[in-house]
């Protein structure tokens, strides 16, 4: 028991990065599947709305529990929302056109295209947030 305690604290962020990048997967996959098929939106529409519900989902469970964020102001916490969605943005324009390419364009299985974009996306995602977005400050430094 005490070894995957251990375990869990050593690789804590990933393991809730994981968590929560899948549960926002779903967000993001689940609202696409009901917006394209049943109500019968195009794919980019329906991903670009998917997006936004996805990342305001991710902001608030990567702000909370993966990264711990506490930061406080008003200013620094306006720059850490502008920089976690400019950062999604890029990786959302980034999900758009693969579905834009793959899916409309070439006519691949759009819910395939999508779940390969999706963890693309991840990666990214992951890569901003902890190298830049939520980046812990070193006592001394702004």
């Amino acid at each position: 028991m005490k070894t995957i305690k251990k375990y869990y604290y050593k690789y804590k962020e990933i393991i809730l990065y994981l968590l929560f990048g899948g549960l926002t997967t779903l967000v993001n996959f689940i609202s696409y599947a009901i917006l394209a098929h049943p109500l019968a939106m195009p794919p980019v529409a329906a991903t670009a709305i998917a997006w936004l519900l996805s990342v305001l989902f991710a902001y608030v469970t990567n702000k909370i529990w993966v990264f711990e964020s506490r930061r406080d102001g008003k200013k620094a916490l306006l720059h850490e929302l502008a920089a976690f969605f400019a950062c999604r943005a890029f990786s959302g324009v980034l999900d758009i056109g693969i579905m834009w390419v793959f899916a409309e364009l070439l006519r691949f299985n759009d819910l395939v295209v999508k779940i390969i974009s999706n963890m693309i996306v991840i990666v990214l995602n992951y890569l901003f947030s902890k190298l830049w977005i939520f980046k812990k400050e070193h006592k001394g430094e702004s």
